[in-house]
């Protein structure tokens, strides 16, 4: 494309500056690792010829912190996809269970919130419906920060819980499931069709806990894309123009993951049964009872510290993920 043609389309524009912008702190972080690690370098050395074992015991520490960094650092050149440096849309579905399901729904959006304020991530609560008793029946969240979809596409697919119900007076053991969605936000200038003639527009009255979540007013807006059947809802603003720019929003993201799955298929069936897809299946369980385990079916990725898990620390699990699917990128190649 002729530089005149590329400044004329703004979509590749914007691309481009965001892509920079990437690299630009890609380069910026490696080389404050770097500079860090010429710096122990030197203070090593100092420490070993005086023979100072306290030096030495910083150093060893601050090495530690270095490859923990190293480690992160790496797993972001693996977000690589086209939409992997977008901000999320997370969307929690409990399944069958009443009570207990949705309670483990709260639960999850728990442990999101938690994982994205400890990245320094924006959450955004789109769309919230409580629970009747306890918990939601459902919720969407939008989360800004820089790769925030490339992360959070691992955690696409059902959750399982097992624990014993807070729920059952006869404290027997429960099963719960709930389905977590995650799309990457796409702006206007995507190239997405949407013809106003095959959208249902319906408003109505938002509702929450209290006024909790979402406010009291008649301006929510659930929009239905016929063609596909795909369903989107707002309610989280006051104004129902900017609730319904908010599901338009939802909704060409949906039509983009759409496209998108449409082509992974596609590829799959050129590759034949060298892997597996296996959308909305089962991913993970989270075992409290007998015993205490969260351990992902994809990767066997596992960790006994439920707790620390359900405070946000989830990151284990998206690292394998992704290495997982590098790898399997590489297979079929």
């Amino acid at each position: 494309m002729s530089a005149p043609d590329f400044w004329s389309d703004p979509s590749r524009v914007k691309e481009t500056n965001q892509k920079l912008t990437q690299l630009k702190q890609t380069v910026s972080n490696w080389e404050k690792i770097s500079n860090r690690h010429q710096d122990q370098a030197v203070l090593f050395e100092l420490a070993a010829e005086e023979d100072d074992s306290q030096v030495l015991e910083e150093v060893a520490k601050e090495l530690a912190r270095l490859e923990k960094d190293v480690e992160s650092l790496e797993l972001s050149t693996l977000l690589n996809g086209e939409y992997d440096s977008h901000n999320a849309i997370l969307s929690i579905h409990p399944g069958a269970g009443g009570t207990e399901a949705q309670d483990w729904g709260e639960m999850l959006l728990r442990m999101y919130s938690r994982w994205a304020e400890n990245r320094g991530y924006e959450v955004e609560i789109l769309d919230y419906l409580q629970g009747e008793e306890a918990g939601i029946k459902s919720v969407t969240l939008l989360i800004k920060g820089l790769n925030a979809y490339g992360y959070l596409r691992a955690e696409k697919g059902v959750h399982r819980l097992v624990r014993i119900s807070p729920f059952d007076a006869s404290g027997r053991r429960h099963t719960s499931f709930a389905s977590v969605d995650v799309l990457p936000e796409v702006d206007e200038d995507v190239n997405v069709e949407i013809n106003p003639n095959d959208l249902r527009i319906d408003t109505y009255r938002a509702s929450g806990a209290g006024g909790q979540h979402v406010n009291k007013t008649s301006s929510a807006v659930r929009i239905t894309h016929i063609p596909t059947g795909i369903v989107v809802q707002c309610q989280s603003e006051r104004s129902q123009h900017s609730n319904r720019d908010t599901a338009m929003k939802i909704l060409r993201s949906k039509l983009v993951e759409r496209k998108l799955m449409e082509q992974q298929q596609k590829l799959q069936e050129l590759r034949g049964d060298q892997s597996e897809i296996a959308w909305g299946s089962q991913i993970r369980s989270y075992v409290f009872c007998p015993y205490t385990l969260v351990k992902d079916h994809r990767t066997e990725a596992e960790v006994t510290n439920v707790q620390a898990v359900m405070d946000g620390e989830i990151d284990l699990f998206i690292e394998a993920y992704l290495r997982s699917q590098k790898s399997a990128s590489q297979v079929a190649k």
